[in-house]
């Protein structure tokens, strides 16, 4: 099979489901269920295919090139292409979208409203979230991402709590505006960029998307510049074109507005776009709401891949495009980053809604994605350390992965329990260990991984995140591992006001019967991922650690050849005492900030 038709299979899949229910006839909620289940589940099943070596379309490990790319003509007349392609930044976050949604459709057996309408909008929804990650054109990857927008308002609004109007509104509102700025960066770097730059010779050979699409015409433009004629220049919504551009040469760094320049704002506008979707503290207010009034399939999907689409857009797309203002901004998007793990677990200890609380979890947990994608300041000998930068991006990484297993998780925890007594008070709660033990086992596993207990998920991504912030900024890195008490604290006080004690003080507590063989086989799957990357997390980063240490890479040699050092001087270290009574001596010392 073609990579075209296979990834175009898995992207489009849902689609098909969602006609069949559209157009089958007096069709019942559960049949809708179950022709979801199949198209979600197929999808599921052909992204895992992709972990098993020997077949032909297998992903292989240890690689940092793009996977299955193909691109296909679509405007190209404006250099706009059906590219889609898998790297090791893009195919876990498709793993994970392909399975918390199978998982999500599963736990949807209480949808009754409209079925018809919900089954065809989470299916269109889960085609949106996984173009958002195959996409490796701009302009593709931008459809996709309003694509995404309808499906979850709806989905909020329609089959939401009381307040479900005012949530759907505040996301849509939130949404719209980051993407409004993304339009905007999109545009800039679009008209700025230039493919018949000399610099990107040696990528324009050898790149085969580019040979394929404007390989000719970006060589011809090359070959004129050379020799000084006039040429038009090629503009590009090639992502990883985009990337080269702005890495090698500085066509993004013209002054724009104010002295700052191009890349400057559309690193600016991005990171703002992608932060709201992330979110990030003081754009994360629509994230509570949402979640509150979400019905809980909804909520595992928000939480377990919605969210990564921001974490993803930073590191394929702000980071790689411009590369010296995330330079400029690694002080101020760190200490965001710190705030956000702060204020998160801090606002999820002052909750006494159960799900409330779980959703100020995610923007504490959120918060060491944008640490670790900061760390990107730190020198060694006058050279940006890529080792550390590196590792914060695995950790960023990681922590997305294990994120979106465990929130997905605790949303469906306290879902079962909304479905059985209608509320979600932590202070009328207690006892369930005894009424529902098989249930309170594995939330205990799945509560314990988004802690950050070694041995399960959450712990190999904050690690990694607070030690390459440790060669960035100390005192970030002790700051934010403050964030490690705190969720400690609000996890352990919620088992145990949930979980523990004897009695059940809330309503109607002979409705808390013990868990079925589907719940008990949904946490179950999504605790076994969550104890096989802890104890195992190299099964992870063997598919996206070549990828990630690429881009550190090459962003390190971006802004070290930047920095132009004068090594003798950066180097010369001269004790005072030692220095001649009558010489005047220069003491230059590369310094960490």
């Amino acid at each position: 099979m073609s990579s075209a038709a296979l990834l175009s299979s898995i992207l489009f899949f849902p689609c098909l489901g969602a006609l069949v229910i559209l157009f089958w006839a007096r069709i019942s909620p559960a049949m809708c269920q179950k022709v979801s289940l199949v198209c979600s589940g197929l999808v599921a099943l052909a992204t895992f295919s992709f972990l098993l070596p020997g077949l032909p379309w297998s992903f292989a490990p240890y690689e940092a090139t793009v996977q299955h790319g193909f691109a296909l003509d679509w405007i190209p007349s404006f250099q706009i292409y059906y590219y889609l392609g898998l790297d090791g930044i893009s195919f876990p976050l498709v793993v994970l979208t392909a399975g918390v949604s199978f998982l999500a459709i599963a736990a949807s057996g209480t949808i009754k409203k409209h079925a018809v309408s919900y089954y065809i909008l989470i299916l269109l929804l889960i085609t949106g979230m996984l173009g958002v990650f195959l996409s490796l054109d701009l302009f593709l990857f931008y459809i996709f991402w309003e694509v995404v927008l309808l499906p979850m308002y709806f989905l909020i609004g329609i089959w939401g709590g009381p307040r479900k109007e005012y949530a759907a509104i505040k996301f849509f509102l939130y949404t719209i505006f980051g993407s409004i700025l993304m339009l905007i960066a999109l545009l800039m770097l679009y008209f700025a960029s230039d493919l018949t730059d000399p610099r990107l010779e040696e990528f324009v050979k050898s790149d085969t998307i580019i040979q394929q699409t404007v390989g000719s015409q970006a060589l011809e433009g090359i070959e004129a510049r050379q020799a000084d004629d006039a040429v038009q220049p090629l503009h590009t919504f090639n992502i990883l074109a985009l990337q080269k551009i702005g890495q090698l040469t500085d066509q993004f760094d013209e002054p724009l507005l104010w002295g700052y320049s191009l890349q400057w704002w559309a690193f600016l506008l991005l990171f703002i776009g992608f932060a709201i979707k992330l979110p990030l503290v003081p754009v994360h207010t629509w994230l509570p709401d949402a979640h509150v009034e979400a019905p809980t399939p909804i909520s595992m999907i928000l939480a377990g891949v919605l969210l990564k689409m921001g974490g993803y857009g930073l590191i394929r797309i702000c980071y790689p495009i411009c590369p010296e203002a995330a330079q400029w901004f690694a002080y101020p998007v760190a200490i965001l980053g710190v705030i956000a793990m702060l204020y998160g677990a801090f606002a999820a200890l002052a909750q006494w809604d159960f799900k409330r609380l779980v959703a100020y979890s995610s923007v504490s947990h959120m918060g060491y994605v944008v640490l670790g994608l900061a760390v990107c300041s730190v020198y060694a000998g006058g050279q940006v350390d890529s080792q550390a930068w590196a590792m914060g991006m695995n950790g960023a990484m990681f922590q997305m992965i294990a994120h979106g297993i465990s929130s997905a998780g605790m949303f469906f925890c306290v879902g079962m329990l909304y479905d059985r007594v209608k509320h979600r008070q932590l202070d009328q709660f207690g006892g369930l260990f005894h009424r529902m033990p098989t249930f309170s086992g594995l939330s205990f596993g799945i509560f314990f991984a988004s802690m950050g207990l070694p041995g399960l998920c959450g712990f190999i991504g904050e690690i990694f995140v607070l030690l390459s912030t440790w060669k960035f900024s100390a005192v970030l890195a002790i700051v934010g591992s403050l964030t490690l008490l705190l969720t400690a604290g609000y996890i352990l006080w919620t088992l145990q006001r949930v979980y523990l004690g004897f009695e059940y003080h809330g309503p109607l507590p002979e409705k808390l019967s013990p868990a079925t063989k589907g719940e008990i086989s949904i946490l179950g799957v999504l605790l076994a991922f969550a104890i096989l990357l802890g104890i195992y997390p190299q099964s992870l980063f063997r598919y996206m650690e070549a990828t990630v240490t690429q881009t550190a890479d090459a962003l390190a040699e971006r802004l070290s050849a930047k920095e132009e050092p004068d090594e003798q001087q950066a180097q010369l270290r001269i004790d005072p005492l030692e220095a001649p009574a009558d010489t005047k001596t220069l003491l230059v010392e590369r310094v960490q900030p």
